[in-house]
């Protein structure tokens, strides 16, 4: 199962992130994950949130750059190696990683990996056919 995660272009300057925040804040959107990736210039702030539509609309209203993109959330055991056969399987079937970010998970044992590949589709099937659990966006709380 995909995932819609939230992507906001940032100026790389004080407080752009905070900017963002205050508006998911102010609408009373949880976010769940987050990961931050900059340049000199700017930043992707990239998020999954518990009412994405909502937050769509209000980074929208408040004037920032938002897209959205298919991505994978993919739990592991929280134990050494297991996310490295998830990795051997995606690249024994030819299915490059464009970027990750992952977090311990609320279920007990469990840590969560947020995936970006080039083909989502071909990375859902290998990964469900190898045995590996899929998360839905509703599966990333506490």
């Amino acid at each position: 199962m995909l995932l819609k995660q939230i992507s906001v272009f940032a100026e790389n300057r004080h407080g752009a992130i905070r900017d963002i925040t205050a508006v998911l804040a102010d609408a009373d959107i949880n976010i769940r994950a987050l990961s931050i990736a900059d340049t000199t210039d700017f930043g992707v702030v990239r998020l999954i949130v518990d009412r994405r539509k909502d937050a769509l609309a209000a980074l929208h209203k408040s004037g920032m750059t938002v897209i959205e993109t298919d991505v994978l959330a993919l739990a592991v055991d929280d134990s050494p190696g297991t996310f490295h056969e998830a990795l051997v399987a995606l690249t024994e079937s030819n299915i490059m990683i464009e970027y990750c970010y992952g977090f311990v998970s609320p279920k007990a044992g469990l840590a969560t990996v947020i995936l970006k590949c080039d083909d989502e589709e071909k990375a859902l099937g290998c990964l469900s056919s190898k045995g590996f659990s899929l998360l839905s966006a509703d599966d990333i709380k506490y």
